[in-house]
């Protein structure tokens, strides 16, 4: 996983659109654009935006004379500044029979300068995407004459129920796109089995759809007790039940009517008794004899909150809850499935209810059960997360249910992600009420938390009215009138993070620095002298951190023969190139203070590494009990060879070396010629997995656990560390990466 800041929005556009593709299911494909509406002079079935502000902003023309393929190619042409990037999109309202599907295309550029033109893929279930890539990483810029290029992803036919592909273009500039094809496992996709679509009984029931019907009015606290151990009943039935596995039963839809006696229950008595009355009118679960327990290479065990507490519950009720564990579902689960690849836990069939900006009573409930049980079970770090899980959901209900409006209802949802302390897991996919809570305007310049002091450490904007009245090097002590350590006190919360580092990583881009005034007044201090002064915002939306690399090459030889890596630019195509400049150096810099472009893991690995050996292993849910992570076996990289780099190696890594890059960095110092210098990573490794919630919201986790080879963890400590150094004030302002420098030192 990478760092997102609030300028990624754009491209969860892509992921979340809905647009119409009624009337294709019969008809034939047209996947090339080729078939074209007499009448509409347009590719029957193909988009050409997905907004109104892009129809504003950017031109979609089919174009007969510039072509590489057929008659036409799609020209998008930026035209104004209403939207970031434009969209060409063809929906396939189909489910295939397959594991990999492959989009490929042709692309043609012309000044593209400041975005990128790429082709995309997105895979939809019930609920939205669950797969997606537009080739934010590796896409085309400047001027370029047609190449063709293909894009990959994991398709699970089981929660798959449509394709869309298309090509978008961001930033200024044009782009052409031409020679669209589609294949699965390798075959295309018109010879592809087709698998036919089965309603299962939660679809059809829609009758809680606009509203819960759910209030409370009086919040005691045996109505907290009650609604805490509802939910912890609720979300253990539903991993738990065979017949809420099959899809029989619209489990949000059951939470509404379990409810209402709970909420009439004034003693854990009278809970009981309204828990035990409901279990009781689900389907009688038949004897398992699968379910099993293991006791080897166990992780974490499962936790089931206070459902077993005779204190608490009736002694009827929690021997037909253990009759419930121990004949649970062990087969495939409605709500649940895992990653064919990574084992990841993919929360399927899940409805996000969009147009709940402000869910009632009873969907704000829906949504902190829905998180909770989720996390209770399937998340692999739930040990390390620093609080009580149970109290969590205690202390989160008078959160929920006092939300007196839509941002509160965010904010909610968000400090409750924090609680986790997961750099994965946060509010994502460009929440609109989200980003009005935190401005609409930015300062046009960087800054970053440098010796504990908020430093700025770049531009956004070239122009000299920027750099005329802002120095790098210059500490901020207040934003229009608010002072820096008491705005980082007040956005600590809502700041989700791994630790304290990556929070304060986050906290500029992400609240300190912006406002919904597009005039900011800031105190400075410049070498022990007070300065105030103002400026002009930018917008939010126009900032993207992928081109903060723009200056940075891929690899290059430093002074004293010592040969410089950045795996965020970084291509495993380059191995050979870099093999014949770096033959002869003596050491070698990895900077992994970003994002790996590629997943260089094995390949590079087997050029660093002589003799192949362990670096990690890896802690999985345990599909027969839910709540039961159990290690895997461990990972290697390397190769038996006579042909590693032989000199020594330092990788440089601060809070910006996030999942991948963490990885990576586990991967590669597992030879003992690498040593690592810097500070604590972000502390988020581990594929992640998707989480959506009432009011449109997305939210991600880390998913399975990674691990030293000796059980040392990663999550929330980071990757470990030979040489703890971090940049300077001074090192700032004389334009010195001390980091580097003292890499190149220890290298001589």
């Amino acid at each position: 996983m990478y760092k997102i800041g609030a300028n990624f929005c754009f491209f969860w556009m892509i992921i979340l659109s809905s647009l119409s593709s009624c009337g294709q299911r019969e008809e034939s494909l047209n996947v090339n654009g080729e078939n074209i509406d007499g009448f509409k002079k347009k590719p029957i079935g193909w988009s050409y935006s997905l907004n109104g502000e892009q129809n504003k902003a950017y031109q979609v023309t089919l174009d007969s004379t510039t072509k590489i393929k057929g008659k036409y190619s799609f020209l998008i042409k930026n035209i104004g500044n209403f939207s970031n990037f434009g969209a060409i999109d063809y929906p396939i309202n189909r489910t295939f029979k397959g594991r990999l599907i492959e989009l490929k295309g042709y692309i043609k550029t012309q000044d593209v300068n400041t975005g990128y033109a790429g082709i995309w893929l997105r895979i939809d279930g019930v609920e939205g995407a669950i797969a997606f890539d537009n080739m934010s990483k590796s896409g085309v810029r400047g001027t370029n004459d047609w190449k063709p290029y293909s894009i990959k992803l994991p398709y699970d036919s089981k929660s798959a129920k449509a394709i869309h592909i298309g090509g978008l273009l961001v930033g200024n500039g044009r782009a052409w796109y031409d020679g669209f094809e589609l294949f699965i496992d390798g075959k295309p996709l018109e010879k592809t089995e087709l698998i036919p679509f089965i309603l299962k009984k939660s679809d059809s029931d829609t009758v809680y759809n606009r509203s819960s019907g759910i209030k409370i009015s009086n919040l005691t606290p045996q109505l907290v007790n009650n609604l805490a151990i509802a939910g912890q009943f609720w979300g253990f039935l539903k991993y738990h039940h065979t017949a809420i596995a099959k899809g029989e039963y619209n489990w949000d839809a059951e939470l509404f009517r379990l409810l209402p006696n709970v909420i009439q229950a004034k003693s854990n008595s009278e809970l009981s008794k309204a828990l035990e009355n409901y279990l009781d009118r689900l389907p009688k679960l038949p004897i398992c004899n699968e379910c099993n327990s293991i006791q080897k290479n166990i992780a974490l065990s499962p936790n089931y909150g206070f459902l077993f507490n005779h204190s608490i519950l009736s002694k009827s009720l929690i021997e037909k809850l253990v009759f419930v564990k121990n004949n649970r579902n062990v087969n495939t689960n409605y709500y649940l499935s895992f990653n064919h690849y990574n084992g990841n836990p993919q929360f399927d069939h899940e409805k996000q209810y969009p147009s709940m900006i402000y869910p009632d009573a009873g969907y704000r409930l829906l949504s902190l059960f829905r998180y909770w049980t989720m996390i209770n079970y399937y998340y692999p770090y739930k040990d390390v997360i620093g609080s009580d899980w149970n109290k969590v959901l205690m202390d989160y209900i008078p959160v929920f249910i006092n939300a007196r409006d839509k941002n509160e209802y965010v904010l909610a949802v968000l400090r409750l992600i924090a609680t986790v302390n997961d750099t994965h897991a946060n509010i994502w996919g460009g929440n609109n009420i989200l980003n009005e809570i935190k401005g609409k305007f930015t300062v046009p310049f960087e800054a970053n938390f440098i010796e504990n002091k908020l430093v700025i450490t770049g531009y956004l904007v070239d122009t000299l009215g920027v750099s005329s009245k802002f120095k790098i090097g210059d500490i901020i002590t207040s934003i229009n009138g608010k002072k820096v350590e008491e705005e980082v006190k007040r956005y600590l919360p809502i700041t989700p993070a791994s630790n304290y580092d990556t929070q304060l990583r986050d906290l500029p881009s992400s609240y300190l620095l912006r406002s919904n005034e597009n005039s900011f007044h800031i105190s400075l201090i410049r070498n022990e002298k007070v300065l105030t002064e103002s400026i002009n915002g930018i917008g939010s939306s126009n900032i993207n951190n992928k081109y903060l690399y723009k200056d940075k090459v891929a690899y290059k030889l430093l002074s004293n023969n010592i040969g410089y890596l950045f795996p965020a630019k970084y291509k495993n195509s380059d191995l050979p190139e870099v093999r014949r400049l770096f033959k002869d150096t003596k050491g070698m810099i990895i900077d992994m203070r970003g994002y790996p472009r590629d997943f260089i893991v094995h390949e590079f690995g087997a050029y660093l590494k002589s003799m192949p050996s362990s670096f990690a292993k890896v802690s999985k849910a345990w599909s027969n009990l839910p709540g039961l992570f159990i290690y895997g076996s461990q990972i290697y990289n390397g190769v038996l060879s006579n042909n590693a780099y032989t000199g020594e190696i330092i990788i440089l890594v601060n809070s910006e070396t996030q999942s991948r890059g963490e990885f990576t960095t586990m991967a590669f110092q597992s030879s003992k010629k690498v040593k690592v210098l810097g500070s604590i990573t972000a502390g988020a490794d581990g594929d992640v997995s998707k989480i959506v919630l009432p009011g449109g919201i997305n939210t991600m986790i880390s998913g399975i656990g990674i691990f030293y080879p000796n059980g040392d963890r990663t999550q929330r400590v980071g990757v470990k560390i030979d040489y703890k150094v971090k940049p300077t004030i001074l090192g700032i302002m004389t334009g010195k990466d001390e980091l580097l420098e003292k890499a190149k030192e220890l290298l001589k």
